[in-house]
């Protein structure tokens, strides 16, 4: 397939915004216990206006990829079929209740309005939306992971491992980001979530693996042979069938090199799993403000990469007929 940087852009940010909430309401949740230090109203204030951000931005970055943005608004009609509808929905739910989060700590609306297991969990506004949040968070991340693994003649992306890799690598940009924030606050919670985004970044990396080892072994239903019915064995494409290009040689191939795709999984394994590792470990014994910063940097970097590779891998039927130029 043709790698989108819209799409690109969207699955991206959108999946450190979410990423991003989960860290913050985890830190509220362990606060809440007292296992580990309160941060004030300020630090989910401001942390929630970050996510918002970024999945705002991810959703401006999908209006690039529509041929008439004005009708974006009927993509939600299908939503009991269509997983991208699906998204549509939850998205800006998603976004309304990140909004909320914000402003309830903004505005000191944390009076506890119940008390849970014999005055261990006090539970409050921001506790309820933020339970909520997680629920919604997850819903988004199965649904924009399911845009790609229903389809079924795709087979580099019918598998659960798209899924899981929507979840855990957005887990791990988002707990690195927050690692990354509150480093540059200077607060005691960089190890906390940088410990758990290296727990993210390892599950990422265990799922993502074991999709390239799965999408190398694949044996694909379609080949030249079933594709004009022909079953001899010596068939050889020679002509792409057009004498310009055209929608189906844009939009259904990469036009890369093998080299340029390996090169490209080489840079995004390494750049979004041992270095960000590294780096955070590294923050740890040095005890550096700026490391976790630039852990997430990197990690970012190498999900563009990742998901670029992600789309150019899928092997779509039609290129069957026009993979090839005379």
């Amino acid at each position: 397939m043709h790698p989108a940087f819209s799409v690109i852009f969207l699955t991206t940010l959108i999946g450190a915004g979410q990423g991003l909430f989960l860290a913050l309401f985890t830190g509220q949740f362990y606060s809440t216990v007292e296992l580990v230090e309160p941060q004030p109203a300020s630090f989910y204030a401001v942390g929630s206006a970050l996510s918002l951000a970024l999945l705002v931005g991810g959703l401006a970055a999908s209006f690039f990829h529509l041929g008439r943005p004005e009708r974006a608004w009927r993509a939600a009609a299908m939503w009991r079929t269509s997983w991208l509808s699906r998204e549509v929905i939850v998205l800006p739910a998603m976004m309304g209740i990140v909004f909320l989060y914000g402003v309830f700590h903004w505005a000191g609306w944390t009076q506890p309005f119940i008390v849970l297991g014999e005055g261990t969990l006090p539970i409050d506004a921001t506790f309820v939306l933020g339970m909520l949040g997680v629920l919604v968070t997850l819903a988004l991340f199965v649904s924009t992971g399911m845009i790609y693994a229903s389809v079924k003649f795709l087979q580099e992306w019918h598998s659960p491992y798209t899924i899981a890799n929507f979840i855990f690598l957005g887990t791990a940009s988002g707990f690195m980001l927050a690692a990354a924030y509150s480093a540059l606050l200077g607060n005691h919670l960089v190890g906390f979530f940088g410990t758990w985004a290296v727990i993210a970044t390892l599950l990422g990396l265990g799922t993502r693996t074991a999709s390239l080892v799965r999408n190398t072994s694949i044996k694909h239903r379609s080949n030249l042979q079933t594709a004009i019915g022909i079953r001899h064995r010596g068939i050889v494409q020679k002509s792409q069938g057009f004498s310009a290009d055209s929608f189906n040689t844009r939009e259904f191939f990469h036009h890369q090199s093998p080299e340029t795709l390996k090169l490209i999984r080489v840079m995004f394994l390494v750049l979004v799993f041992p270095v960000p590792i590294a780096l955070v470990l590294l923050a740890y014994a040095l005890e550096s403000p700026t490391l976790p910063i630039v852990a997430f940097a990197v990690q970012y970097i190498g999900l563009l990469a990742e998901r670029w590779y992600f789309f150019a891998e899928a092997e779509h039927p039609q290129n069957l007929y026009y993979q090839q130029i005379s």
